[in-house]
């Protein structure tokens, strides 16, 4: 039977102070942000702002035909009067961490609410091929049916510092997966799936595409890659105004990294006075620049401000940048975000500010822990929270100890086993003074008596060992289900276990209970 259970973000690991005041008490950040996510009138004030201009929605839909074919999304995005719910997530490993469908499924439900109350949103997920970080990107984390933590990793073809969607997939671990999800029930519909999306040859950037969009096959999510050239030529006019005012913007950023620091938050995205808005695809390689005296530099090499700004299409945006772009090439009424993201928005919120005039609403993402019966009947068993399980394994495991095996037990029988003895041994003298022939019956006694408490103390020895046995399983299992690798488990599992354990029918539930009115993280019963 399902359950469900809000668990808030504070009481979990890792959750910032700029995350938790967000969503929690949006007063204390609103200098930081243009709208409250907690207000419900906030998309409606952010529709009428979120437009682009015809001709460039035009060409943004005809490039994005490429990779869409037959959307009826991508129809509706023709329409001016259409707004987008924007999401994004590296192109990882068989689909990345768990967290990246639950943004594309927040996404979509967004939309569809947006839709149902008059006004036109379609869900797009932004994939991020243009990072160039491939140690991110070319492994995934998956548990076997013992819920234990295995890493996969592919190899690709490539050069060093190019582009993860580019790069083209040579060795992929499907074998290795299909031994890892042997076991659960629906593990060959999702094998064949994996297979049919990573083929040798084929880059990052397509397989995560062709799977996603078979995992979220019939909710009509537009996928944008904004290595297309089209995109690229699109994005060209505010790459060179970004450029331009350069200068100005990252004046802007460094104030804005000191008024967080001021107000107790940290800056997600260190931005220091050389630090740069650009990178640079250069020879196939996506390279960080760096700005000092006028010229921007990549180690000892030097590029001239003017040779930059002549070849726009070659610019890429960092992190703080890159929201602003794709909010110029898309008519953004919302974008879902994790708590690292919605904290890189306190900071663009400037950016914005100074290139376009509008922002969207920065909405978090859905987060789900997914129990399974055996999870959730050690739980029940044990008495434990979630909270319980997000330590160390050897720590639930002595908590678990301490509600099951009585610390103290092999010491009670000792010293049961002493106090036989001491009561004995004066009444042994007496009956050798009184009458000699009685002591040995005595002495018999005493011995059955000890044989009998050390018969009873290896039976519990035994059981004893019997359950700590259990609780060593049952704390496996929980750490490895819960906290495997000593992250939750959104953050470090794909989705693919899951649905091979659980079925298909797990996305449409997963759909139901994203975009609540509760911001908290979701524990789900299955």
């Amino acid at each position: 039977m399902l359950k469900t259970q809000c668990i808030p973000h504070p009481a979990l690991p890792g959750t910032t102070a700029l995350f938790r005041d967000y969503l929690y008490d949006f007063d204390r950040v609103k200098s930081f942000y243009r709208y409250n996510p907690n207000n419900p009138d906030s998309v409606r004030q952010a529709a009428p702002l979120a437009r682009i201009p015809d001709d460039r929605r035009r060409a943004v839909v005809a490039a994005l035909r490429r990779i869409n074919p037959s959307s009826p999304s991508l129809d509706a995005l023709e329409n001016p009067a259409t707004v987008a719910v924007v999401t994004g997530q590296q192109v990882s490993l068989f689909g990345g961490p768990c967290y990246a469908l639950y943004k594309a499924l927040t996404a979509v439900k967004l939309a569809r609410q947006l839709t149902a109350a008059g006004i036109p949103a379609v869900p797009v997920f932004w994939m991020a091929t243009e990072d160039h970080d491939l140690a991110e990107t070319d492994h995934c984390w998956v548990f076997d049916p013992a819920h234990q933590p295995h890493r996969l990793i592919a190899h690709t073809r490539g050069l060093s510092g190019q582009p993860v969607g580019s790069l083209e997939l040579e060795s992929i671990p499907i074998e290795e997966l299909k031994a890892l999800l042997d076991g659960f029930p629906f593990a060959a519909g999702v094998l064949d799936q994996v297979a049919a999306a990573y083929q040798p040859g084929r880059t990052l950037g397509e397989a995560f595409r062709t799977l996603f969009s078979t995992l979220l096959r019939g909710l009509d999510l537009i996928f944008f890659d904004p290595l297309d050239p089209a995109i690229r030529a699109a994005a060209a006019p505010f790459l060179t105004q970004a450029f331009d005012q350069s200068d100005a913007l990252s004046e802007a950023l460094l104030a804005r990294g000191a008024e967080l620091r001021a107000a107790g938050y940290h800056a997600q995205v260190l931005f220091e006075p050389d630090s740069s808005l650009f990178l640079l695809l250069e020879r196939g390689r996506r390279i960080a620049l760096r700005r000092s005296a006028g010229a921007y530099f990549h180690g000892n090499h030097r590029y001239e401000t003017a040779a930059l700004a002549a070849a726009p299409v070659a610019l890429s945006p960092n992190a703080l940048l890159r929201p602003v772009m794709q909010d110029y090439l898309l008519p953004t009424v919302a974008y879902i975000g994790g708590p690292a993201e919605i904290a890189y928005f306190a900071q663009s919120a400037v950016l914005y500010a100074a290139l376009l005039d509008r922002m969207p609403v920065v909405v978090s993402r859905a987060g789900f822990t997914l129990l399974d019966r055996r999870a959730a009947s050690l739980l029940d068993r044990f008495d434990l929270t979630l909270a319980d399980c997000l330590e160390p394994q050897t720590v639930l495991r002595d908590r678990m100890a301490k509600q099951f095996l009585p610390a103290n037990l092999d010491t009670l029988f000792g010293a049961a086993d002493q106090a036989v003895l001491d009561a004995a041994m004066p009444l042994q003298d007496a009956l050798e003074r009184f009458d000699p022939t009685l002591a040995p019956a005595l002495a018999k006694s005493v011995a059955k008596m000890r044989y009998q408490l050390d018969k009873n103390r290896r039976k519990a020895a035994r059981e004893a060992l019997r359950r700590d046995e259990r609780v060593s399983g049952g704390a496996a299992y929980l750490s490895g289900s819960l906290f495997p690798e000593r992250h939750l488990q959104e953050r470090l599992y794909s989705f693919l276990p899951f649905l091979a354990q659980h079925g298909p029918a797990l996305i449409p539930t997963l759909l139901e209970h994203a975009c609540r009115a509760c911001p908290d993280h979701l524990l789900l019963t299955l």
